[in-house]
């Protein structure tokens, strides 16, 4: 069977609409018009750090199941342009001078050139000019609404290979609606929530809908899951408390880690693209005005500031139990201010030992008698040229697998997208001096051949 892909893309606006809404409002009319599509729509989420996204820089495809018989193909595919076309000339967001929609159609095989396209999109930044030439070598058909940059993102959600991927359930709410207050049921959620973990994901956060958006945009609330038929009965338990005009699952690469690259050192990474990478922590984590951490990881070809910003939440927090020496891997990317943001970490070996200043005889802690000179104590006046000393524990606090930032701000998968517990190794660690114990060892780590009793 023959198949015309379709990609849409770039329709919406911060202040509006959502490309899957208008998806979903075209395979409807096509569906109505007896024109069969295949599979799952599926939602490809892009570069994350594009500069011109409209909101979340996700383009839309879907195939449709051309029939075998010359006239009714022709027939079939010309209704279907018409379709397609006319919805998305009636329903972008046009008023937005960030929003220029692309249409892409596309027949015959996904080739492995369109695949490295893909990748492209999702790893570095496309010109409407290098999607354009790259179409006419494809055979692909593209129609440009204003500068027409969806093209890039429509050619991308034809050609990316989703080996590894997640489902989502949008359901969308009455025009009338649009921009007011949701009212999801939230005890609701939470009984979705427990009936239906881990098989769907990171529904609720506290108090937190996770999966009610904050924009003025179509979607009511939006159930990501591994598995379509449990997404179906995961809406069953829902309760919206307003009318749901349509709902559409589509398969995604998002909560895959798909946008993250793997590079061997910092100084190979470049701005507008996302990593995983290996470093040391040059200092503490620090905190400045409006509640964003920043610390500097450093290997052997360089360094680079690094921030957990403030809509990550919770996440600070265990951010700022990192220390000056430990060895991480960080996951995230590089912005327009060329500091990497930090999505999610694993620790691959903590700086186990604090230094403080010794303890003299009398018992009182000594303080520094100058640069090179040694300690002195104040209380009784004695002098000395001990070492810094590692203080043993006195407490424990629980740094954990992999962390990872609050479902506000998360793009990556977290911890259990495959029903698995990630297989990170657990580390215990002392947030008033840094004593070390692994979860899988009854080893502990501290200096304990200079601790003064």
């Amino acid at each position: 069977m023959n198949f015309l892909y379709v990609g849409i893309d770039d329709t919406d606006s911060p202040d509006g609409m959502c490309t899957t809404f208008l998806a979903s409002t075209i395979i409807n009319e096509l569906k109505a018009n007896n024109i069969e599509i295949t599979g799952f729509p599926r939602l490809i989420r892009l570069n994350p750090f594009a500069r011109f996204k409209t909101r979340g820089n996700g383009g839309v495809s879907f195939k449709i199941a051309i029939n075998d018989d010359n006239n009714s193909q022709i027939n079939d595919i010309e209704l279907a342009k018409e379709i397609i076309l006319r919805n998305v000339s009636e329903l972008s967001m046009f008023d937005c001078d960030n929003t220029n929609p692309g249409v892409v159609f596309y027949q015959g095989d996904i080739t492995d050139e369109m695949v490295d396209y893909a990748f492209h999109a999702i790893y570095d930044i496309i010109t409407i000019e290098e999607a354009e030439e790259f179409a006419s070598k494809i055979g692909a058909e593209i129609h440009k609404f204003k500068k027409g940059r969806g093209i890039i993102g429509s050619i991308a959600a034809i050609s990316c290979p989703l080996e590894d991927y997640t489902y989502e359930l949008l359901a969308y709410r009455h025009k009338d609606k649009y921009g007011t207050l949701r009212k999801i049921d939230y005890d609701s959620v939470v009984k979705m929530d427990k009936e239906t973990y881990p098989e769907t994901f990171e529904n609720i956060d506290g108090k937190y809908l996770a999966i009610e958006p904050k924009t003025p945009c179509p979607v009511l609330y939006g159930i990501r899951s591994n598995s379509p038929e449990v997404l179906e009965i995961a809406r069953d338990i829902v309760i919206p408390n307003e009318e749901i005009v349509d709902y559409c699952i589509f398969k995604t690469n998002q909560h895959t880690d798909m946008h993250i690259q793997n590079v061997d050192k910092i100084a190979n990474m470049k701005q507008y693209a996302c990593y995983k990478v290996k470093g040391t922590l040059k200092d503490n984590p620090h905190v400045i005005e409006g509640g964003h951490m920043f610390f500097t990881l450093v290997d052997e070809s360089g360094e680079i500031e690094c921030a957990a910003y403030e809509p990550t939440k919770n996440f600070r927090k265990t951010v700022a139990k990192l220390r000056q020496g430990d060895s991480l891997e960080l996951y995230g990317g590089i912005g327009e201010q060329n500091t990497f943001n930090i999505e999610k970490f694993q620790v691959l070996k903590l700086n186990d030992i604090v230094y403080e200043n010794p303890i003299c005889k009398c018992g009182k802690r000594m303080t520094s008698a100058g640069k090179g000179k040694g300690f002195k104590c104040k209380h009784c006046g004695a002098k000395g040229s001990m070492k810094y000393i590692g203080k043993k524990c006195i407490g424990e606090q629980q740094l954990s697998r992999l962390k990872e930032t609050d479902s506000t701000g998360r793009r990556v998968h977290p911890y259990y997208v495959y029903g698995k517990v990630s297989k990170f190794r657990s580390a215990y660690r002392c947030t008033h001096c840094g004593w070390t114990k692994y979860e899988d060892s009854t080893e502990e780590y501290w200096d304990d051949e200079n601790i003064m009793p």
